[in-house]
């Protein structure tokens, strides 16, 4: 690493440049992952890695600098360096730090995990006594950190998130996929562990464990997918570090001292091994005495800048390449967007259409019909104030997430509270335009409800279109022409002009 103090000291000056929770509706609907959020745009899919962390399948409540860019920029490397292994669902989109573009291939399903050393969760399994470990029976007599003769393939279901993956044998994963692409997965992902272990020891890292995802096409040919070999999917450390250290351990643990290997790293720390992964905040959220269940604690100042250190730190080593601080003037949010923008997979603003009622389809289609003229992206969404107040709340809460200006067009027939509601909780403007046509309720929202009332549906689209004027300069030379052809119309019918 070049300057520990340099990065950082940028690190520290880079706390709030961060990308969260965050939604981009243009794109659609979302499925949000532990740490990504994943867009499937036409024949894409679009993975936004956010700076979120999950440890022990739960989000700590901090941001860490930089990290999404770090894990695109290790895969794009190990996918680069793996790629005569098996293809990659990569798309030739250099996009955004924090945004990878990948095509869309049907998932297996499967966390196809693979282990070099008895580490982690399968360590502490070990201690407490357990010998069997998907299907694989693990020897006596080991010792935390020991390397195994081979590598383990050690598969697990791939959980939704706020869920947790569950442990599979080869025949779950066959009786889930078929015995041909079953026996194909784990091949594969033991032939990617160790071309990763084979880059890695090149650097003077160990490459401890990892986990892959793969997808198949049409044709059930297979790719890689997602992310590989990163810091949040695989474990490394300093290969001089554990040659040092592991045999210091086994000599303390047979003179019978300490019960486990944990017990003897609690009295001598000094032997821990360091983790280039984030097993740095697992460890953390151990210390301060976290068990699933309870909330998760919040990581101070100093360890979230260690922990972005040690992720830049890792891309650095596994690449060999320096990591370069972005200089954008932009917020992270807002630079994607504008990135985004800029390669043609986004407008850069989109209307969301809400009805009380799915009657009101015919008039939604109207309006998403002059929209489409304008080339403004939208969504339909059904969400009846009076009936489902919760679902509304939800809605408008999610639709605040969004890092592009949205307008919300509410469409109600009787007594319209659903523009009152949505104007009442929307970050974003809000237009009522009556299904049943003039509709004096719209115009009768209590105080501090905002919105305004256009009855026509061209009408409402053109008012969307002067608010995204700003945002995609197609639009104010749409509006523009539409303002010179209205006079060129207006003069043509003028005999005497």
């Amino acid at each position: 690493m070049s300057n520990e103090v340099e990065y950082k000291k940028k690190i520290l000056e880079s706390l709030h440049a961060t990308l969260g929770e965050c939604v981009i509706p243009e794109l659609g609907k979302v499925k949000k992952g532990k740490v990504r959020d994943i867009y499937f745009s036409g024949d894409n899919v679009i993975m936004v890695a956010s700076d979120r962390v999950s440890a022990f399948d739960y989000m700590i409540p901090n941001l860490i600098p930089y990290k999404g860019e770090v894990l695109n920029k290790i895969a794009k490397y190990a996918f680069e360096n793996t790629k005569d292994i098996i293809p990659n669902a990569l798309v030739g989109h250099d996009v955004d730090p924090n945004v990878v573009v990948q095509r869309k291939l049907k998932n297996c399903g499967i966390e196809c995990i693979v282990r070099g050393y008895l580490w982690g969760s399968m360590a502490a399994a070990y201690e407490k006594g357990d010998r069997v470990f998907c299907g694989l029976n693990v020897e006596d007599g080991l010792y935390r950190f020991h390397k195994f003769k081979e590598p383990l393939f050690t598969p697990t279901t791939k959980a939704e998130q706020g869920a947790h993956d569950e442990n599979m044998t080869m025949d779950e994963v066959i009786a889930l996929v078929g015995e041909s692409l079953g026996k194909q997965l784990k091949e594969t992902a033991i032939k990617l562990y160790q071309r990763g272990a084979e880059l890695a020891a090149a650097r003077g890292l160990m490459f401890i464990d990892t986990k892959y995802e793969f997808g198949t096409d049409d044709n059930g040919k297979l790719y890689v997918i997602d992310e590989i070999n990163t810091p949040d999917s695989s474990r490394l450390c300093d290969i001089s570090e554990w040659t040092e250290k592991v045999p210091k351990i086994e000599a303390e643990m047979k003179a019978g001292s300490y019960k486990n290997v944990m017990e003897l790293l609690a009295k001598k720390p000094e032997l821990k091994i360091k983790e280039y992964s984030k097993q740095y905040v697992r460890d953390l959220l151990l210390e301060q005495g976290f068990k699933p269940g309870k909330a998760v604690p919040k990581l101070t100042e100093e360890q979230v800048v260690e922990s972005a250190y040690r992720y830049i730190s890792v891309y650095e080593r596994v690449t060999g390449q320096k990591f370069e601080f972005s200089r954008s003037v932009l917020p992270t949010p807002q630079r994607m967007m504008a990135n985004l923008q800029r390669c043609g997979l986004a407008r850069g603003c989109c209307a969301v259409l809400m009805a009380d009622s799915d009657s009101d389809m015919p008039h939604l289609e109207k309006i998403q019909s002059t929209l489409n003229k304008w080339g403004v992206p939208s969504h339909v969404r059904i969400c009846s104030a009076h009936d489902q107040p919760t679902k509304l709340t939800a809605t408008l809460q999610y639709y605040n997430q969004s890092i592009q200006p949205l307008v919300i067009v509410a469409c109600a027939r009787g007594t319209d509270a659903l523009s009152g509601a949505a104007s009442c909780h929307s970050l974003f403007p809000v237009v009522s335009c009556p299904a049943d046509g003039w509709n004096e309720s719209c115009l009768k929202n209590p105080s501090g409800c905002s919105n305004a009332v256009i009855l026509r549906p061209e009408n409402v689209s053109k008012f969307v279109c002067q608010a995204f004027s700003h945002v995609n300069p197609m639009y104010r030379e749409m509006l523009l022409a539409s303002f010179q052809e209205k006079v060129h119309k207006l003069n043509a019918a003028d005999k005497y002009h």
